[in-house]
């Protein structure tokens, strides 16, 4: 372990070994979702799907330029809520998701983190803005469900709830029965720290790129980390 590493680590004591609870957002933390299956691409695919039926005036350019699938069908049920097309267009982000799971890159030593965390006595649950169907399916190729079941909680049909609204954090913590200020959060963007914050939750920020980072920091996270290693050495100390 690097000197960096080490200084790192000795930060984050505080908040991971008082953590009772840990509520994992999925893609970024757990796995690169569409690392073999552009997220960017998808986003482009709904909004060819809304112009083939004369509706790409629903999303706005900046919306648009994103290239975020989940953007997008946010901002057309903002204009639509509830209705049968955001219904539809929710159903291809899902299946786009599903289709991505085949390709999903496994964040480095997020697996093992996982069961080392449980085996110790944390609890774990999933609050992500993904499909639950997608998350159940990556869980149960890597084996890994028995690690969250049954606490897994994603996107619904209410797509105002989607993150940074902290309702996924706040069905996890009253499944669980755990206090706000017991369980931490591990997530990749600024929505995931905004969601935390509205729930009372300790956030801890994982970036795998510098452009990550500085999104999380100039958001106001007070830590981030490369890479989950860092973590594991800390519970294994």
């Amino acid at each position: 372990m690097t000197e960096e590493t080490a200084q790192e680590t000795e930060r984050l004591r505080e908040p991971v070994t008082r953590a009772r609870v840990v509520l994992w957002d999925f893609d970024g933390p757990i796995c690169r979702l569409f690392a073999g299956h552009s997220a960017a691409r998808v986003a482009e695919g709904l909004m060819e799907w809304l112009a083939s039926r004369g509706l790409h005036g629903l999303v706005t350019e900046p919306e648009r330029d994103s290239l975020d699938p989940h953007l997008v069908l946010r901002a057309v049920d903002s204009r639509h809520p509830g209705s049968d097309l955001v219904d539809e267009l929710e159903k291809r982000l899902t299946e786009e998701e599903l289709r991505a799971t085949s390709t999903a890159m496994p964040t480095a030593y997020a697996d093992i983190l996982i069961r080392t965390w449980q085996a110790m006595g944390a609890r774990m649950a999933i609050t992500t803005n993904n499909s639950p169907r997608v998350v159940r399916a990556y869980l149960d190729d890597r084996g890994l469900t028995p690690c969250f079941h049954p606490h897994i909680y994603g996107r619904t049909k209410e797509l105002h709830h989607l993150k940074p609204d902290p309702y996924c954090l706040n069905r996890a913590l009253s499944a669980m029965g755990a206090a706000p200020d017991a369980a931490l959060m591990i997530g990749d963007s600024p929505s995931d720290l905004e969601a935390a914050r509205r729930a009372g939750v300790p956030f801890l920020g994982y970036a795998r790129n510098e452009r990550k980072a500085k999104l999380l920091t100039e958001a106001g996270a007070e830590f981030v980390v490369g890479s989950l290693e860092s973590l594991l050495s800390l519970l294994r100390d």
